[in-house]
């Protein structure tokens, strides 16, 4: 399905369903798009994750029923999927920035967020810089932790100078330090499917495994044979990849002709060098295969 077309589709599944129990999962089946990538994309496009934009179009028609209709606290929560009074209470006055037993004096207060409209404006994305290449498969080995498509964009950098921080102060076991030396963890950043419905997903940072042993802490993960779509990225850390990044998925794939998603995996390459000068250098590897 072409991307587009597939954030509208998502989107109409979402409104018609909006009571249900609509997970990640479910949305992304719709579509026929791998949940890594499609909840990735929509929220760069966008700028909402799944579930944020889900929790959103509740809130806001919570408070239309509150304003329309005299229901209790309790039946509101339950038909708009909270488990107590209290939770929705909570969530909804996060939203508006009012309680529901304020809404009928300030129905003005309530905060819009209707139906979202996609138009997206495809601006040459057949001109960035990548090429495509066949590559064997091969295993990585690093530290892997777990991050939610809301704050990724802020919580991976932190964790990247933690793990600087810690090496050049030599703060880590002799084990790790002679592992992070001997395979070259801070090559790679890997991006990998986690658990779609809660709307996280695992990253490592990692290097080049190649038997050695496994010291507590680290884990290995294998790359299988396929073609890759590698897009170069120049400029400081993290601005110059993240901005690869959102083009990628807001120029490059929408109604890409020629290739398709392959794998829910993806790869940052950094090369040695300054992070922070503007010219420095590294790259978004995308798994794909030809349409």
């Amino acid at each position: 399905m072409e991307w587009m077309k597939s954030f509208r589709t998502a989107i109409e599944f979402m409104e018609n369903n909006l009571l249900e129990s609509i997970t990640a999962e479910q949305v992304c089946e719709v579509v026929h798009i791998s949940p890594f990538y499609f909840q990735r994309s929509f929220k760069i496009v966008t700028g909402y994750s799944l579930s944020e934009y889900i929790r959103y179009r509740r809130l806001y028609q919570s408070a239309l029923e509150i304003i329309a209709r005299d229901k209790k606290i309790i039946d509101l929560a339950y038909t708009y999927g909270y488990e107590t009074p209290e939770s929705f209470t909570k969530a909804f006055t996060r939203f508006h920035g009012i309680s529901p037993s304020q809404v009928k004096l300030n129905s003005n207060r309530i905060k819009p967020f209707l139906p979202m409209s996609i138009e997206l404006s495809i601006k040459g994305g057949q001109n960035m810089n990548y090429t495509v290449e066949r590559l064997r498969g091969f295993r990585v080995i690093g530290f892997k932790g777990t991050y939610s498509f809301e704050s990724s964009y802020s919580e991976i950098p932190k964790s990247w100078a933690e793990f600087n921080e810690k090496w050049e102060k030599k703060t880590y076991s002799k084990e790790v330090l002679s592992t992070i030396q001997a395979c070259g963890i801070g090559e790679y950043g890997v991006c990998l499917e986690s658990d779609m419905d809660a709307g996280i997903f695992d990253y490592m940072i990692a290097g080049t495994y190649n038997g050695e042993d496994i010291p507590d802490g680290m884990t290995v993960y294998e790359i299988p044979e396929m073609e890759w779509a590698k897009f170069k990225c120049t400029g400081p850390m993290p601005g110059a990849l993240q901005r690869v990044n959102t083009y990628i998925f807001k120029e490059w794939l929408p109604g890409n002709p020629e290739f398709e998603i392959a794998l829910g995996i993806n790869l940052e390459w950094y090369s040695m060098g300054d992070i922070s000068a503007p010219d420095y250098e590294s790259a978004i590897w995308i798994p794909v295969k030809r349409i």
